[in-house]
């Protein structure tokens, strides 16, 4: 397979190549792809010294499958661009997750409805596929009522200038600002930009895409992001109103059952999932399952995820996967 990376000296677009050579994904030609000012810089991938390319070079060499992680303006430029001229697209931004005649896709809950004809492919929200996976079972078993989620994102999910900010606060440093106050010994309850009811744009991910990937409008979602200083790894605290009554001890099974995600529950010996252990992580880590004791046909639960990799990365090689084999 001929294989675009766009934005591929970006720190996703770094994971990207790592998962791809991991997963040895059969590549035959590798075009690393990155804005003017990146063309010609060097990367090294499989042993090999690769020249950075840019978009208008890298559509011209018409690749099988174009993995990007550039951001929604590039993405809503170039993507159908390179479906032109016959590359499928598997886009990591937010630009095409809700577009009706798009496909938004976690593999294990949803890969099987991609056909050759889906030439640009929707990749989640990081936040949105360890939620969904957590989930997938038991949508399918006792339907979802209502979600109600606060997240704890770490600070790349907002990228490298956030990770500098948080590495310059506990060494000292003054340097340039991501966030609009400090994140080290603080919680930043702000992801995206605030609409008119007061919610955030990354709020609203996670009720629209979820809604999306589980093929049911009518579940009703509130979410809570807060941004803290973890480097890496993406907390949630989920509480899960069915639609079925449900046994505790089933669940618990269905969700360690689920590809891709690992139960980790045994609070008596204090094993829960954290995003210390999760970083570096394909899997997606469930524990303290619990019933919800203040309201029928409801449960608690933690979900843990490192949000560049299974959240980002991984996910998008995944569906390049799939295609691959379509």
């Amino acid at each position: 397979m001929r294989i675009a990376v766009v934005g591929a000296t970006g720190m996703v677009g770094q994971v990207m190549l790592k998962v791809l050579a991991e997963r040895s994904f059969p590549i035959t030609a590798l075009y690393l792809v990155a804005s003017e000012k990146s063309v010609g810089k060097e990367v090294s991938f499989g042993g090999s010294t690769h020249k950075v390319v840019g978009l208008a070079q890298a559509v011209s060499l018409k690749p099988d499958i174009a993995i990007f992680s550039a951001g929604g303006t590039t993405s809503l430029e170039w993507a159908p661009k390179f479906a032109q001229v016959g590359t499928t697209v598997v886009d990591n931004s937010s630009a095409w997750r809700m577009k009706e005649d798009k496909k938004l896709i976690v593999p294990e809950i949803n890969g099987q409805l991609l056909t050759k004809d889906d030439k640009i492919i929707a990749n989640p929200n990081c936040s949105t596929i360890q939620m969904v996976l957590a989930l997938k079972e038991i949508q399918a078993k006792y339907g979802i009522e209502r979600l109600v989620i606060s997240t704890y994102q770490s600070v790349s999910g907002t990228g490298v200038k956030a990770i500098e900010q948080l590495q310059n606060e506990r060494n000292g440093v003054k340097g340039e600002m991501a966030y609009p106050y400090p994140i080290d010994m603080n919680c930043i309850p702000h992801g995206g930009d605030f609409d008119d009811d007061g919610n955030t744009s990354e709020e609203m991910k996670l009720v629209h895409e979820t809604r999306k990937i589980l093929g049911d409008d009518s579940i009703q979602i509130t979410a809570t992001v807060v941004r803290v200083p973890v480097k890496g790894g993406h907390s949630e605290a989920m509480n899960v109103e069915t639609k079925k009554p449900f046994e505790l001890s089933d669940v618990r099974k269905m969700i360690g059952g689920t590809p891709g995600v690992v139960v980790q529950d045994f609070p008596e010996a204090n094993t829960y999932p954290m995003p210390l252990y999760a970083e570096g992580k394909d899997a997606v880590f469930v524990g303290r399952i619990r019933r919800d004791t203040s309201r029928p046909n409801a449960l608690n639960m933690w979900v843990v995820s490192d949000n560049l990799r299974k959240g980002a990365a991984t996910n998008a090689v995944q569906i390049a996967e799939i295609v691959k084999g379509l």
